[in-house]
């Protein structure tokens, strides 16, 4: 009798089938996997995200790349679209840059013009080479263009025939030169009789001469700054 009770035991701990193990398995597998609601946020967060970063070094050897390549200043939104990264990422690595072309062995900088960034020759390099290179396919400006555009420049809004009282010259030529290069351009017309064209310098004017804005204009000594006064 004893042995027939074990028997009923023994029967009563068998295994379970195969497709009810494995039901039970699923089952127990189930509960270590995220709920609905976390997976879908979690999804959404990643969605957000702009592209994962590889690393700073290459993050910021892909913005010297970009910067390398663009010929117009680009700002750290336009910076970011083109990279895909964050904004914040591509402020640390102009940061980085700024850092890496402060080594004197460097003939390059990132500056920033028109409130974009742009690879630039350092001046006290560039100034040993400008005779030769000047700006990519453009001449150089004769003496007589330069003072006529200093002039505007320190001068704008200005009339032509007030330049000319400046320059005690006609500026004809000059003028039409600095419209063609698009370094100047028309700003209006002064109240005055005969409602003379006004002048003043465009965003090339400060793109090529690596100024921000015209406030980055080297300040004029008292007799030039008088010269200009009385002219007007």
């Amino acid at each position: 009798m004893q042995e027939e009770t074990g028997g009923v035991g023994e029967d009563s701990r068998e295994p379970l089938p195969d497709a009810e193990a494995e039901m039970k398995f699923v089952e127990s597998a189930d509960q270590l996997k995220f709920p609905p609601e976390e997976l879908d946020a979690e999804e959404e967060q990643d969605g957000a995200q702009p592209r994962s970063p590889m690393n700073l070094d290459s993050e910021s050897a892909l913005l010297e790349t970009v910067l390398f390549l663009e010929s117009e200043p680009q700002t750290v939104e336009s910076l970011a679209k083109i990279m895909r990264f964050s904004e914040d990422v591509v402020v640390e690595c102009i940061e980085r840059l700024k850092e890496k072309y402060e080594s004197p062995d460097s003939g390059i900088e990132i500056s920033q013009i028109l409130g974009g960034w742009l690879l630039t020759p350092k001046k006290e390099c560039f100034d040993l080479v400008k005779e030769r290179y000047g700006k990519k396919n453009e001449g150089r400006l004769s003496k007589s263009a330069i003072e006529t555009l200093s002039i505007i420049a320190y001068s704008q809004p200005i009339t032509r025939a007030e330049i000319e009282s400046i320059r005690h010259v006609n500026v004809d030529a000059m003028m039409r030169l600095l419209l063609d290069r698009k370094f100047i351009t028309e700003k209006g017309h002064k109240d005055i009789p005969g409602k003379p064209t006004l002048y003043g310098t465009t965003d090339e004017f400060l793109q090529f001469f690596h100024l921000q804005s015209i406030k980055d204009l080297p300040r004029l000594d008292e007799k030039e700054s008088e010269r200009f006064e009385l002219a007007r």
